[in-house]
């Protein structure tokens, strides 16, 4: 072999052996700054930078350590550990909003807003990042700027939806900014935002919510907008109740049967639609010692009816099975619904009751008490509405007996219910 390649050859191998000698010395050196790193003091994380300066998650990271501690660090050096972070990884969107909050803190505004917009745009739909950001805006008074910001935080952290809607509300830039700027085209998220306002009582504001999702013709549940409805019932907005029910009407038709008869204003009175729970149709609430199901087996119209059966060994007063009846004033009406009892113990058996939703003391009416067992019975009413009254309660109801004998048991089947204006 001629000497020269001999030599080469030579020449190879110390490279070779000081290259692998370079990579084994990077590596334990990394390894050390990593082990002194997850020691977390101050000083350790110092050793972490000595062993590896080229890492920007050891400046970031004793930052941190240094805000958090208790005799507060050094605002100029937290801020150039935070410098030295971006400057060693440019594109991390978290140093970038913690350098913000490290101006911000040391009252260099407007180096904490390019800190914070520059965070943004590494990572424009971080709602962690954009709360920091319009959290920001709010201190400084940008009131557009937070909106914004927070309407990426709504999409990104349904956590932080409530905090958002009430943060907004406090901003007061009006109602109509906030669902023009804050609140997205997102179905799930318009009607929370609907819930919060009637929760605090923005009634009005929340009617503008209502029309914009239908506005959008976005797919939804019915029962979504039931505490909407039920805030307008509370507060007598009759009209406004009827509207919503109708526009969830003709998106519904197959699920909300308002007329199984002509004229008649009853929800679904021969119970052969899906029980809504809520709205204007029938609502049950469960109690204790009554048993309430649709029954196929066991009817007057159609093929379903509604039945309850009392299961003995209490004086229940009951009225939980009910509906809100949208009624005109001064007019006359005719009620109609047909019961079947079987066993019905006590003097005090079910009935019908008619009464003002607002006040019972403007009309209260009851239908024939049954008890024991009898077929199919037509119950009927007739009466005129009040100058006031515009809402009526329809229920099913129980009074309390006053009798020793007194633990109702037995069943009542409901059908065919009906309330249609008179001639």
């Amino acid at each position: 072999m001629p000497v020269e390649r001999q030599w080469l050859n030579i020449a190879l191998r110390i490279v070779a052996a000081l290259g692998l000698l370079g990579g084994l010395y990077l590596v334990s050196t990394r390894a050390i700054a990593q082990w002194f790193f997850l020691k977390s003091s101050a000083d350790d994380v110092r050793a972490s930078i000595a062993w590896d300066p080229g890492q920007a998650m050891y400046y970031a990271a004793l930052a941190r350590v240094l805000e958090r501690s208790p005799l507060g660090g050094d605002s100029s050096e937290i801020i150039s550990l935070y410098e030295k972070a971006t400057q060693r990884n440019p594109h991390r969107a978290r140093y970038w909003a913690e350098l913000g909050g490290a101006y911000e803190l040391a009252g260099r505004a407007e180096e904490a807003q390019a800190a914070y917009e520059q965070a943004q745009r590494l990572f424009p739909n971080s709602p962690e990042i954009n709360w920091q950001l319009g959290n920001f805006y709010v201190r400084r008074g940008d009131v557009l700027g937070a909106l914004r910001a927070f309407k990426k935080v709504l999409v990104g952290d349904p956590t932080l939806r409530q905090q958002v809607f009430a943060l907004a509300w406090r901003l007061d830039p009006g109602a109509d900014q906030i669902l023009a700027e804050m609140i997205p085209e997102d179905s799930e998220i318009l009607f929370q935002y609907l819930n919060y306002l009637v929760a605090n009582n923005h009634l009005e504001e929340a009617g503008t919510v209502w029309a914009r999702i239908l506005a959008l013709k976005l797919d939804f549940e019915p029962t979504r907008a039931f505490l909407y409805l039920d805030a307008l019932i509370r507060a007598q907005q009759v009209e406004a109740v009827m509207a919503a029910w109708k526009a969830l009407e003709e998106r519904n038709p197959a699920l909300i049967t308002s007329r199984a008869f002509e004229n008649s204003l009853i929800t679904n009175g021969s119970f052969e639609s899906l029980i809504l729970n809520g709205g204007l149709d029938w609502r049950i609430v469960p109690l204790r010692g009554v048993v309430v199901r649709v029954d196929t087996t066991t009817f007057f119209d159609g093929t379903h009816s509604l039945e309850l059966r009392f299961e003995g060994g209490q004086n229940l007063y009951y009225h939980y099975v009910f509906q809100y009846v949208p009624v005109k004033p001064n007019t006359l009406y005719r009620f109609m619904g047909y019961m079947r009892t079987q066993g019905i113990t006590t003097d005090s058996g079910p009935r019908f009751q008619l009464l003002d939703a607002s006040d019972p003391s403007k009309l209260y009416l009851s239908t024939e008490n049954l008890v024991g067992t009898s077929s199919w019975q037509p119950e009927q009413l007739e009466f005129q509405t009040g100058p006031e009254t515009r809402l009526l309660i329809v229920r099913v109801a129980r009074p309390q007996s006053t009798k020793f004998d007194n633990q109702i048991e037995g069943s009542v089947w409901i059908d065919r219910i009906s309330l249609t204006p008179g001639e």
